[in-house]
Parts: structure tokens; sequence; C-alpha cells
């Protein structure tokens, strides 16, 4: 048996390939800590060969010499009546699915125990009896189980239960003494008698049980190891601790300790930063040695018993944020412990959604009220109206889709499951009673990239919740805000937001990293506005992929100029409005292209119908009244009765499929006229000051050739003519005296029609760009506002495969392969992207690259996911993971 049991200790392990494959996962682990000089508690591993056949050694003779080596290093001996040393039994199978009980304290017996409480007092002492009482129970019970002895089984689990219960409640030693002596009788005879007798008959039966159960296939070791306590002595305590901040990331050890106390479960402790400067000190080398070994972030339970600090167990950490996870990584790589390529791969795109949000500008917040207080469970800051049931604010995010009103909501629920998560993903933000950082509603608020935070002291009833003495009523404004590090505060109304700092959180840094592996296949950004724009070059975008310039008329300073021009009567009274506008729009065009110098500007002409422009309820039409009636601004005087005719006949009852895109540029092409002279202005203007610029021209809604020919190129028939984009661009180039610029004309494919009938539209298209939430609309049916209600139906019945609007539909996927096929059969340069969300799953990244696109464009948050999607997938071609 001498061959069959390894020791370790600081400094000291077998860690011979031959031997770690018998010790199990346990002592894999003991070695390795072991091995990395730690001060772990000493001990020895009876390996796999032996471990279940115990019964045919002399168990005692075995073990002495190993016992006094613990003695000389631990300073206790096994036995001892004044100060014995009491020994913990693992369990270390092969496989972590294989469960067995927690044995600790072997070597407490009668002849011990009152040595034992000398140092911890009588009533720890009866409470740690108890314990091993439990733990041997827990392995005659599986005895029992296995060998069918029901009558036995049934009745060692009900003590078992008792004695859990007595466990957590019982403060009276004498009781825990006669429950120790009710439970003698399931125990082998003289259990407590003498320490080696003991641990010789526990042993016994362990392997028995080893060798019976299926959890061991002749691979599970024991390994004996001695206990610490805490509480032993006023020179004692304990504690755990993370490597460093698991929330911001910051480089310091973040735990509590608990002075001459063994178990401090569900207690307040002291925070580690005030330990002794000698334990702290110990702690930091620990915590830099754990780190630079796992190469990630560690939880660490320590022990010091009598001024000696002990490492007692170290786990991985499920509860870190991803701005600690990116910060302990760029830190690792920047001693070169990690490579670029190990930290590229070690980040889950979709986990950047955390670092990616929003905080509240404080400014915004005076004079509101603010409770404090609450749990973070997804870090940044939400603003929205309450609603308290998931099909209370569907349905309310549907009627202000409907409407045109605020599409922010927070749903707060005690707590969440999975029928909820449909309305966690429509809404901003999460409040919850119960849980925390791990709880389902912070899980899958992060996964969303959504902000969620647990207030326990919040009461629910009905469609309100209670505070404290403040109540909120469903519909009222709440902002919650839920920052990396500091108590998160809930305010009660309408902040503003100002955007992340994406350099503390090491996102820029990590995004440099990712960016050497992101080559040819890129990634572009849709932004309207210059701060879009220029956070999407922050994050490195290659441009922009989509400008939807009809969001740029909802500005409350243009709106009511445009519903002006949709109301016009005549060619004149537009042209004399959209003159109005042409300034505005070119002063757009000019900020994102300057931002953009060097790469690529997609901007898509006029796409929403033109009845959304117009008033939708009863405030706005009487803001409009109010800017035709003044006199001030020059408008046309219209009666509000013409207003409403107008806006009425204007109503669409499919205007998905209706006048919108360039069927308006058909109708009324003064307006498609408007916004390429501002792009050419922009773009000549910027020119002449030496800026270099990449207009790109798109057209939205082309269903043929024909439509994009007319658009592009103009066409004169009797009684009207239609100026074709070049005609203009021509037109503002001679008025700068100024040479060609290169640009781009292009179309953004998004009706099946146009995919099938790629080959002729790239004849004039010199780029295409899928928009897949229509294409995904147009091809299988279904309304993506819409969808959300009966999905759940749906998914129930595995009638598709995910969500269409998210990953790709199969069927989108074959018109998106065949128009990059044709479009580029005719026209062999042709430049190909995605636009829109879908652009940012990398599942639809690794298509796009299959299928021959040349980029995706997304929201600038999620231009980190999708760059680095692309990286692991380059990297992944590579053969690197």
């Amino acid at each position: 048996m001498k061959k069959n049991i390894h020791f370790f200790d600081q400094g000291e392990a077998n860690v011979k390939p031959q031997i770690l494959e018998r010790i199990g996962i346990r002592g894999r682990l003991a070695m390795e800590l072991a091995d990395l000089d730690l001060p772990i508690l000493p001990g020895f591993i009876i390996d796999a060969e032996v471990a279940a056949h115990l019964g045919d050694f002399d168990i005692w003779a075995a073990l002495a010499p190993w016992f006094d080596r613990l003695a000389k290093l631990t300073g206790k001996s096994f036995g001892d009546v004044e100060n014995p040393m009491l020994v913990k039994v693992v369990i270390s199978p092969n496989l972590v699915i294989a469960s067995y009980p927690t044995l600790h304290n072997f070597g407490l017996t009668d002849t011990t125990l009152p040595g034992f409480n000398r140092y911890v007092g009588e009533n720890f002492g009866w409470h740690e009896m108890q314990f091993l009482t439990s733990g041997s129970l827990e392995i005659e019970l599986a005895i029992a189980e296995l060998e069918n002895r029901e009558k036995d089984a049934k009745a060692i689990k009900q003590t078992i239960r008792d004695l859990g219960a007595e466990l957590a409640t019982e403060r009276d030693s004498k009781k825990r003494k006669e429950s120790v002596a009710r439970c003698m009788k399931m125990l082998p005879e003289g259990y407590f008698a003498d320490p080696m007798d003991q641990l010789v008959i526990a042993l016994k039966r362990i392997s028995h049980l080893l060798s019976i159960t299926d959890q061991n296939q002749e691979d599970t070791a024991l390994i004996i190891q001695p206990m610490v306590y805490g509480n032993y002595g006023k020179d004692s305590l304990n504690g755990q601790f993370y490597t460093r901040n698991i929330v911001t990331g910051d480089k310091e050890i973040q735990g509590e300790y608990f002075q001459n106390k063994f178990n401090a479960i569900g207690t307040a402790g002291n925070d580690i930063a005030n330990i002794a400067t000698s334990y702290h000190a110990e702690l930091e080398k620990i915590a830099r040695t754990m780190e630079d070994h796992f190469r990630e972030i560690r939880s660490i339970r320590f022990t010091v018993e009598n001024k000696r600090l002990w490492l007692i167990d170290q786990r991985s950490v499920m509860t870190k944020s991803t701005q600690a996870d990116i910060r302990l990584l760029l830190d690792l790589h920047a001693r070169k412990i990690v490579d670029d390529t190990y930290v590229v791969t070690q980040i889950k795109p979709g986990q950047l959604n955390e670092i990616l949000h929003p905080i509240i500008d404080f400014a915004s917040v005076k004079g509101m009220t603010c409770l404090t207080g609450g749990i973070t469970g997804a870090p940044g800051a939400a603003i929205g109206r309450i609603f308290f049931s998931t099909e209370g604010l569907l349905e309310a995010h549907k009627l202000a889709q409907q409407k045109g009103h605020d599409t922010k909501l927070i749903l707060c629920l005690v707590s969440s499951f999975a029928e909820d998560v449909k309305a966690i993903e429509v809404a901003t933000g999460v409040l919850s009673t119960e849980g925390g950082y791990s709880a389902h509603a912070s899980v899958v608020a992060r996964q969303y990239g959504k902000v969620s935070l647990v207030k326990p002291e919040m009461k629910i009833k009905g469609n309100k919740a209670t505070i404290g003495d403040r109540t909120i009523k469903e519909g009222d404004y709440i902002t919650l805000n839920v920052p990396f590090y500091g108590a998160p505060s809930m305010y009660l109304g309408k902040a503003e937001l100002i955007e992340p700092d994406p350099e503390e959180s090491g996102m820029l840094d990590f995004l440099a990293l990712v960016e050497k592996f992101v080559s040819g296949f890129h990634v572009r950004a849709n932004a309207d506005k210059p701060r879009d724009a220029a956070l999407a070059r922050k994050f490195g975008a290659k441009g922009i992929g989509l400008v939807r310039t009809e969001h740029m008329f909802f500005d409350e300073k243009r709106i009511n100029v445009f519903r002006e021009m949709v109301l016009s009567d005549s060619v004149e009274d537009r042209r004399k409005t959209l003159n109005k506008l042409l300034p505005m729009q070119k002063a757009d065009f000019y900020k994102l292209l300057k931002i953009m110098e060097g790469y690529p500007v997609i901007i898509r002409l006029l796409d929403a119908p033109l009845h959304e422009f117009l008033p939708h309820n009863d405030q706005e039409l009487e803001r409009f009244m109010k800017y035709l009636n003044t006199g001030k601004t020059g408008a046309r005087r219209i009666a509000e009765k013409d207003v409403r005719a107008r806006s009425e006949a204007l109503h669409e009852f499919n205007p998905m499929l209706g006048h919108r895109g360039c069927r308006i540029a058909v109708s009324y092409p003064e307006i498609y006229e408007m916004q390429v002279r501002a792009i050419f202005e922009a773009v000549y203007t910027l020119r002449k000051e030496g800026v270099h610029v990449e207009p790109e021209v798109m057209i939205p809604i082309i269903m043929n050739e024909s439509e994009l020919k007319l658009i592009i190129y103009g066409k004169k028939i009797e009684g009207k003519h239609i100026r074709g984009l070049v005609d203009i661009e021509l037109e503002v180039r001679e008025s700068f005296k100024a040479k060609p610029a290169p640009y781009k004309i292009g179309t953004m494919v998004e009706l099946p029609a146009a995919a099938l009938g790629a080959d002729q539209l790239a004849r004039y298209a010199q780029f295409f760009s899928f928009g897949t939430n229509d294409l995904t609309q147009t091809t299988i049916g279904l309304s993506r506002d819409d969808f959300n209600a009966f999905m759940p139906d749906y998914t129930q019945f595995d009638l598709l495969e995910g969500n269409p609007f998210q990953y790709l539909n199969p069927q989108v996927r074959e018109l998106i392969a065949l128009a990059v096929k044709r479009g580029k059969m005719t026209r062999p340069d042709l430049e190909v992207g995605l636009c829109g969300e879908h652009g940012a799953v990398p599942e639809n990244i690794r298509f796009c690259m299959e299928a021959g696109l040349d980029y995706v464009s997304c929201s600038p948050y999620q231009v980190p996911l999708s760059k680095l999607a692309i990286a692991q997938l380059e990297l992944e071609k590579k053969g690197a993971k």
C-alpha cells in the first residue's frame, strides 16, 4: 500500500502523469496547488488502485508514518488528548458528476473532545461531533441503499434530517451531546472510543461504499488532510476573498474575514482591507499566483489558526463582471502571461453587452426622489415607464409603437421565469425583489444587454410597488442607476443619460487586440447622429453601413418643417419647404462624413412612409398648428381640418409594403433631389477642406432594375421629368468647380424579388446592402412588431428555429447567398454587406463571411460584439481554438 499513498505540502507535490491519473479531480487540484508553493494544508492521497480495497490492508500501519509528518508540519498530533489533530476525508472521483458527502472531524472521540473543547468551547465541540456523526451516517445511508436495506436506510435518513435541523439551530451543548448518543446505535461499535480506530473504521466503510457503487470505476481516490479552525483561540480567524474586485476589475483583493469564528455564513464580516498587514500581503501574493496560474479571477477561502495562515479552498467565480474579466486579461497580457490569441478567445461576444451601456447624467436628477440600495444584477442605467407583468409591458410596448409614444419600459416583478424573457428583451431594464447577480432576471438582463436591479425591500401588490413610504404606480417613470461599483439607486422620474467610458472599462485596449485578427471582412455602424458615428469610430467601425435619413427629420426643430412639406399641394410649395431642409441635411451629412474620414458612409435616402411624420395625437397637432400659424416661420397657413383630412388620406393599411422608399421618389422626386444635393454639397465642401470622404448613396425598397435605373439616371416623359441622381451630383460638382469625387450608388436588398433579380440590379448598383429585418418579414410573412405576441406558442411546438429577427432564417440565408452569387456574376467588384441587428449575432456573422459578404453593419454599441465575433471566427479558421 505504501506505493499508493502520495504526500503533498506547500512546494512538495507529485505531478507525474501516471500518479495524477489515479488521484481524482480533487487530488489533482491539491497537487496543483502544492506545486504552486501555496500555503495549503498538507495531506496525503490514497490512490484509486487501493481506495476501494482498504479492507485488504493494515490501514493504520500504512498511515502512521504520514501522520507523523503531518504532526511536524502542523504542531498537532492525531489522537493527542490535549491538542488533538482532527482530519477530513475527501472522496476524489474522476468525474464531476459523481457526488459524495462531506466528511470532517475524524479523530474527535470521547478521549479527544475535552482537549478540543478547551480551545473552541463545549457547544462548538459538540457541534463538530454532530457534524462528524452526520457525515458518517451519510456513508452508512449510501451503503444501506445500495445493499437494498430499505428499513435501515429509512431510519438513517430520518436521523440525518433531525441532525441537520439541530446543527442549524441548537445552541445547548447538552442537547447536542444527547443527539450524538441517539445516533451511536446506527454507527459501528466503538466508533467514538479511540481516534485511530474511528479513522480506520470510517476508511473501511468508505472503501466498502466505493467497492459497491457504480459511481466508482476504480478511479476514485481518498484525500486525508488536517482540519484547522478560525475560532481556535484569539489569534485565529477565517475569511473569503476574490483575487480582485469582481465588478470593476481593480487589482485589489475583495472580501471579508471573521475574527475567532469558524462558520460565519450569513453574518457581516470585516473588510479584508482591514486585516493585519502581514496577512494581507500574503493573501495578495496568493491572489497573484492564482490569477497567473488559472488565468481567471478566483474565490479563495482561508483560515488563520494560531497566527498561521492556511489556504482552505479555491474555485472559479460565476458572478464576476465582464469588465473585471477584461481587465484581468489585459493585466495578464501586459505581463506576458498570456498572448493576444488567448485574450481574444476568452470573452464571448455577448458578454460585451454588459459594459456598453450609458450611465445617468446626475445633473438631470436634481430634485428627484432617490431611493438607494439594492443588489446589482446587470450594470448600466435604464429609464422607462414601469409595468408589473410581462403581459402588461408587452401590451404597453405595442400601443406605444402604434401611437409613436415612448417605448422605453421597465419590467418590475418579484422574480422572473422563462415566460418573462420576451418582456425582458423588450424592456430597457428589470427591477425585481428576489435573487441577486445570479438570479434569472439578472442573467437574462445581461444576456440581452439590459439593466437589472434587485431591491429586496420592495413590496409589490397588484399594479403598485412600495419602497419604504414611497409608492410607484404602473406607468410611472423611474430611472435605474446600477453602477459598476458603488451603491445602486433608483430615481422616481425620467433622467438623462451619458454614454459609457470605454477606456476605464478596458474596452478600447481589448478591441486593439481584437483588431489584430480582423482583416478583410469588417464591421460598419448604423449611425444617424454625429455622437453615434464618433462612438462607432472609437470602437473601430470601418465606416457607416446605414444612415437612416428619415430619423433626422424627427428632430423637434425639423419635424414641423417636414410636415409642412408633406402637406404641400404643389411641387413649388414642396420645393420651397425642402429648401428649408436642405442646409439642415447638408450639415448632417457634413458631420457624419467628416467623422468617418477615410471610410465609406452609406446614406440611405428617405425610406419611411410620409404619414409617419404627421401628428399622431392632439398634443403634436396642437404644436404643428402653432408652427403653421405664428407667421414667424414662413409656413403656409393650413386649417386644422385640412391637416386632419390630409393625414387621413395618407394613411395606409399596410405601410410597410406601401408608399415608401423609392416609391416616394417616383411620386415626389424633389424629395430625393434635395437629399442628394445635400449629400454632394457636403462632399464637395469637405473635399475643398482637404478631407477625404467616401460617400455611398443607397436607394431603399427597390423591387426591380427599372426602379433603380429610373432613380439613378432619371427619365423624361411628356409632362414630367425625374432627374437622376447622377445629374444632380454633376450639377453640384460644377457649382463647386471641382474634380469628380469618387462615390457609389447602390440599393438595399430587402425584398425577395430584389434578391432573385440581383443579377439585373447589379447592372446599375455598385453595392448591395441586405436589410434583413424587412427581408425576413417579406420572406416568411411575419411582422417583427407583432411576432413577439405569439412567438412563445411557436417556440413551444418547435415551429421555428429561434427568433427569426435575431437569427437569420434558412430561407432568408438562401436568398442572400443567391443574391450575392448572381450580383457578383454581373459585377465582380460588387460591394456587399448586411445592415441591421442581425449583424451583431455571431451565428449570422459566420454565415455572412461564408456567403461572400464584405461586412456587417450594426448599432455602435454592437460594433465591439461583431468585431470580436469576426476575430474569433478568423482564429477558428486558423485552428487557434
